[in-house]
């Protein structure tokens, strides 16, 4: 059944919508990265047996790839605050015979520590995009990490996504998420400035970091680019961005463009990796 979002609440401090079609959306996004992320679970020693965390795991993408590192000897736990998604997340790796995976409803902007802990690999993507006092979550995720262990961070920089070359419609969509993001708290170069958090939070400089892109068709991307603007509208309503009827009439205008130039390129954001070993 498909939910009507509400504009998100400071308390919540996620912009975006809890719909279904905002959890396939999450998930198609999630698949969309995983080549990404594989690349830099690459640069982490982790072996067989390793005990992992996903923080803010989502519908349980990452957790597959981390399951099948570790193997069945190893754990992988996911926490987020959004219990029906995580719960279905694991419960579909446990029917495809991830038994090692676990869920846990877990808020990061608590004080409370990270259960399960410590941990040989925690790894967080996407999430202190939404995050205030992002320094203080990170700190928190370190004290997660064992000694030896190692923090894997990922996330967006937002401000290179556009059409190339420009197309009107797509970059009112883009400058109109943009604005939004950014009323509602978020912070949306948050990828490139993980150096610098790393070492707001008392980790350090990254030992290393990754930048990820993609460049796709128009009539893919397009539907991304769609589906995140539906399930921020609430939000940019809210905030007296768009009306709904003006939003409306920019998606038309989208979707005409999306199938005049199905093949005309648009720029992902930047999906910017960090990571950094605890000493043992």
């Amino acid at each position: 059944m498909t939910t009507t979002p509400s504009a998100p609440s400071v308390a919540t401090s996620y912009a975006l919508g809890r719909t279904t079609e905002e959890y396939d959306r999450v998930r198609r996004q999630a698949e969309l990265w995983e080549a990404a992320t594989e690349r830099v679970l690459d640069r982490v020693d982790l072996p067989e047996g390793a005990r992992c965390l996903d923080a803010g795991c989502g519908p349980g993408v990452t957790m597959r790839q981390l399951a099948q590192r570790v193997g069945p000897d190893g754990l992988v736990v996911g926490i987020d605050s959004d219990a029906e998604l995580g719960a279905l997340g694991v419960r579909l790796l446990h029917e495809a015979g991830h038994r090692q995976c676990a869920f846990h409803v877990h808020d990061l902007r608590s004080d409370d520590p990270v259960p399960g802990g410590p941990f040989d690999l925690v790894y967080v993507r996407l999430v202190l995009f939404h995050l205030p006092h992002r320094g203080e979550v990170l700190t928190r995720l370190w004290d997660a990490v064992r000694p030896g262990g190692t923090l894997v961070v990922q996330d967006y920089d937002l401000s290179v996504v556009s059409a190339v070359p420009q197309l009107p419609s797509a970059q009112a969509v883009c400058d109109l998420l943009l604005r939004a993001f950014s009323a509602a708290g978020c912070e949306v170069r948050v990828g490139s400035l993980l150096p610098r958090l790393f070492d707001v939070a008392g980790i350090g400089r990254p030992d290393g970091t990754d930048v990820a892109g993609r460049l796709d068709p128009l009539a893919t991307a397009g539907r991304m680019l769609e589906g995140t603007f539906r399930s921020l509208l609430p939000a940019a309503i809210a905030h007296d961005l768009v009306t709904e009827s003006d939003a409306e009439m920019l998606l038309v205008r989208l979707a005409d463009d999306m199938t005049a130039d199905p093949e005309h390129p648009l720029l992902w954001p930047l999906l910017v990796g960090a990571w950094k070993r605890k000493p043992a």
